[in-house]
């Protein structure tokens, strides 16, 4: 059976993902197996081979219910990993291994513009091959404004932003903005 409080906090897990809300502290403490998971295992306790296998069909038929219903979300570790690579440069709260655990925390990208742009203050602003948005934020002047093609490496800096070193040059400053 589904717990009551899983219908109401499973749509809100990843509408705060999609929202880019702000970090939230480090827990280290893995959270609880959703209800469904933990009565599913708990068929396995059971000695009597016709009850275990009744509760054993009973979970997985309301697994499936849940899933179908879009209550519950099932992945594997490397769509995980994709999902991180595309959501890097925003912030998110840690949401219980969601998207793999800190193990898999990406500290870096690499990837190629498709386009690039500079404001009257002088600042890039880059679209990635990925259509990610990334904007400069700090003043460093390139010897050349970044092309179209050029390789990009984006690693993670300090108070939520990014270095971006393009072509192996000078390194500047920058942010995710979509």
């Amino acid at each position: 059976m589904l717990h009551p409080s899983f219908r109401l906090i499973a749509p809100l897990a990843v509408l705060a993902v999609a929202a880019g809300v702000p970090a939230a502290a480090k827990d280290k403490t893995p959270p609880p197996l959703p209800a469904q998971i933990q009565e599913l295992y708990a068929c396995r306790d059971i000695g009597d081979a016709a009850a275990r296998l009744a509760c054993f069909d009973r979970e997985v038929g309301e697994l499936s219910a849940a899933d179908q219903a879009k209550e519950i979300v099932f992945t594997d570790r490397e769509t995980a990993k994709k999902t991180r690579r595309g959501l890097f440069g925003f912030s998110f709260p840690k949401l219980g291994g969601i998207f793999g655990g800190d193990e898999d925390e990406i500290k870096e990208v690499e990837t190629t513009i498709r386009s690039a742009s500079i404001d009257r203050s002088g600042k890039y602003t880059l679209v990635m091959e990925d259509d990610a948005v990334w904007v400069q934020i700090d003043t460093t002047k390139l010897p050349r404004q970044p092309k179209p093609g050029q390789k990009v490496k984006i690693k993670t800096a300090t108070m939520g932003s990014y270095f971006a070193t393009i072509d192996g040059g000078r390194t500047i400053r920058m942010k995710r903005d979509r």
